[in-house]
């Protein structure tokens, strides 16, 4: 072999070797079957339509039907399926959603599929985050975040054809609270006819170590924040409980949003890092295992209104 050919060769690897982390997992293209690429969309109002998935976003489904393209607006949509398969979505309870047949993809493509779901959450005296766990208007929030609060704004992030727009919520119900998990459930109670983007819940007793994550949230009020990590332990005991370690960054704000695994699925519920000097990379959430009981048992968890100690916060008398 040749200096120049050897060259070639050389650099030949070293560019796959650059390129292939960021190489999106490999699909049929040349040898697709019409099939393979063919899907249905079911709409809420109970009919489907058949045809070639061009682009699915957060406010729109592209859809090539053979005579003419359609775009569909994503809030008219109940669930899209590969023709004559499963459903990627699947019902599991009265409440919240699990996935089925999803595919992993790099964070960047997950923004765009999980993102819209992802809100910000505001109280009189602090900001947190959280995420929609059904269409019809619940919440998911770390307690800490509403604890002695009856105020709550949720702000939604929502993308149209030109720009993003802020949707504001202040019409919200405290459903449930588990302040020994950090768990709370919220309900929206004005949705002004919206039908809300709702993000899965993983699998947290799945998770591997090394396995990559990442987190949407508010971080100090700087909303739709993007941060990246890997699971450190998924199991790590403190203060009686068990949580998920993970490097992924969060800070004050990101409390009670998502963390993601690849496919989209929420694994767990970011709820505090350790923070001193000399420490980094140090978060941990609240296992999806342990929000899934919380949520099949809500009502052992209900919110009392009645109890001074849940959910209202009184200020101490005036002195002299």
């Amino acid at each position: 072999m040749t200096i120049q050919k050897l060259k070639l060769a050389v650099l030949s690897a070293v560019t796959l070797a650059v390129l292939s982390p960021w190489v999106p997992a490999p699909i049929s293209v040349a040898v697709a079957s019409e099939e393979a690429t063919r899907h249905v969309v079911h709409l809420r109002g109970g009919a489907s339509i058949t045809g070639e998935l061009l682009r699915q976003r957060t406010d729109r489904v592209v859809l090539d039907v053979g005579f003419t393209v359609l775009t569909i607006p994503a809030e008219e949509v109940q669930r899209i399926e590969p023709l004559g398969g499963e459903p990627e979505v699947l019902e599991a309870t009265d409440l919240y959603q699990v996935a089925r047949s999803r595919d992993e993809l790099a964070v960047k493509e997950n923004v765009d599929r999980c993102g819209a779901s992802v809100l910000q959450v505001q109280t009189p005296i602090g900001l947190g985050s959280g995420f929609v766990i059904s269409d019809d208007g619940y919440v998911v929030t770390a307690h800490h975040v509403i604890a002695g609060e009856h105020k709550i704004t949720l702000t939604l992030f929502q993308a149209d054809e030109r720009e993003l727009q802020r949707v504001q919520f202040e019409k919200v119900r405290i459903v449930a609270t588990q302040p020994e998990a950090d768990l709370a459930l919220l309900k929206i109670e004005d949705l002004d006819g919206r039908t809300l983007p709702v993000v899965p819940l993983g699998d947290s007793d799945g998770l591997l170590q090394g396995q990559s994550v990442f987190s949407i949230g508010s971080p100090l009020g700087l909303d739709r924040t993007v941060s990246e990590g890997i699971v450190s332990l998924k199991n790590r005991p403190m203060g009686g409980r068990l949580y998920i370690q993970s490097t992924t960054q969060i800070n004050s704000g990101n409390s009670g949003g998502p963390l993601f695994n690849l496919r989209g699925e929420v694994v767990g519920v970011n709820n505090m890092k350790l923070a001193a000097v000399g420490v980094e990379g140090m978060s941990f959430a609240v296992p999806s295992s342990t929000l899934k009981n919380f949520l099949r048992n809500r009502d052992a968890f209900a919110f009392n209104v009645r109890n001074p100690n849940s959910g209202f916060r009184y200020h101490a008398p005036p002195t002299q």
